[in-house]
């Protein structure tokens, strides 16, 4: 498999977990949602949904809308097919959102797994936004070496293209450290408030724990228990 098609795979998955989609559907997301896929055609998409159906992880539905399916008849069409997430798909993706390996800090691979954070566990996004930061430093170094080497032989625009190459970089540099301390401050803030809520809870059960309630207080050991006070006369209501 080569590294496109696994993209292009997971991003799938990751749609169809949302909700069953047809192809039309489907080629409309991956267009709107994840801009590395514009320029992919149907003749890319339909391959990828048959291997995914021969692997078990989509089923293939008629469309359930009966006018769809009956304008379809009349115009000599057939139904258009819904594609659905297995249970054995969801289990899939799930693996592929927990992977943190070289290849998700990778251009392609990054806008994907990015567009499906909202479904990926905390520790992983860390480690993905980690990767890419440092994967984008390695970059950037190198840019700036070269660029010191070739600078007196390259003309204005070819150094002003060079310069826009690394200030884009630096861009992104500063997007994913402000989206790491984002992460970070999201996860302590939680932390606190998990233990003061544990504290407030402690605190709770030991004000509460073993006392007796208002109005009952214990009599002390050998004092004859306390008679209730008689009642006021102006208190009185009945006639």
């Amino acid at each position: 498999m080569s590294r496109r098609s696994g993209i292009l795979e997971f991003a799938v998955l990751g749609l169809l977990r949302e909700a069953p989609m047809h192809g039309y559907e489907l080629r409309k997301r991956l267009n709107t949602s994840l801009g590395i896929f514009r320029a992919f055609s149907y003749g890319t998409l339909y391959p990828c949904l048959k291997t995914l159906v021969a692997n078990g992880w989509l089923i293939e539905e008629p469309g359930s809308a009966p006018e769809d399916a009956l304008a379809a008849s009349l115009a000599g069409r057939r139904a258009k097919i819904v594609y659905r997430l297995t249970a054995d798909g969801k289990e899939h993706f799930e693996e592929l959102l927990s992977h943190t390996g070289p290849d998700t800090w990778e251009d392609e691979h990054f806008a994907a797994r990015f567009a499906f954070f909202g479904q990926t566990e905390r520790d992983v996004r860390m480690r993905v936004l980690e990767g890419r930061r440092s994967r984008l430093e390695e970059r950037l170094e190198k840019m700036r070496a070269s660029l010191a080497r070739t600078r007196e032989r390259l003309d204005d625009y070819t150094l002003e293209l060079q310069r826009h190459g690394m200030e884009s970089v630096e861009r992104e540099v500063r997007w994913l450290n402000e989206l790491i301390e984002s992460e970070r401050a999201g996860r302590d803030q939680r932390r606190s408030m998990a233990t003061g809520e544990a504290a407030r809870q402690d605190n709770t059960s030991g004000e509460s724990g073993g006392l007796p309630r208002h109005g009952d207080e214990a009599s002390p050991r050998g004092a004859a228990p306390r008679r209730p006070d008689p009642p006021d006369p102006s208190e009185d209501t009945t006639n």
